[in-house]
């Protein structure tokens, strides 16, 4: 099978790449994790935070972010010690933070996944990239969301965390041309 360049031969992140990545997700819940999962990988692989996805899932009650803005100091003090995650105070600190922004976002707009798809018009983005040099790490529209997630609150947002979300969920197939995904990506898009 023909794959991303960025794929290695691991069983988990063979399947990511070709059963998650660049599929459009419209779930509230899944979109707040895959938010703060690419928060959580800022200075990192993605491959780390992929091989420590359930971990993060069991730690933070599977991304349901009523559960998370309870979260006190003992709670973060058992997170700080929890080798199955990034061990990092403040990006622990941002998933309840992000917990916050999100709910006012779902009471604002009665979801979030109707507000975070509306910077790609509510539909996926379908590039042409031969090569993956030729991918960008941010665009426009990842810097307009940066910039409008940051005012409302949402902390480990930049531009590139957020490019790399939005591939992430399929507002945008980055899939290579070549890519044996990048077709059935474009199909689920339409």
């Amino acid at each position: 099978m023909n794959r991303c360049g960025w794929v290695n031969q691991d069983s988990i992140y063979i399947d990511y790449h070709d059963h998650e990545w660049g599929v459009p997700v419209y779930d509230d819940r899944l979109l707040f994790e895959f938010l703060n999962l690419e928060g959580a990988q800022a200075g990192l692989s993605w491959y780390t935070i992929l091989k420590k996805r359930d971990n993060y899932r069991k730690a933070f009650d599977d991304f349901v972010a009523e559960k998370i803005v309870l979260y006190d100091e003992t709670k973060i003090q058992e997170l700080l010690h929890n080798e199955g995650i990034v061990r990092n105070k403040l990006k622990i600190n941002a998933v309840i933070t992000n917990a916050k922004a999100y709910l006012q976002i779902v009471e604002e707009f009665g979801s979030f996944s109707k507000y975070i798809w509306s910077f790609v018009d509510g539909k996926p983005i379908q590039n042409h990239f031969m090569e993956l040099k030729d991918v960008p790490a941010s665009t426009d529209i990842s810097d307009q969301m940066s910039k409008a997630l940051k005012k409302r609150g949402f902390k480990f947002v930049g531009s590139t965390i957020c490019y790399s979300f939005m591939q992430a969920c399929g507002m945008v197939n980055d899939h290579l041309v070549s890519c044996d995904c990048y077709e059935k990506t474009a199909l689920l898009s339409k």
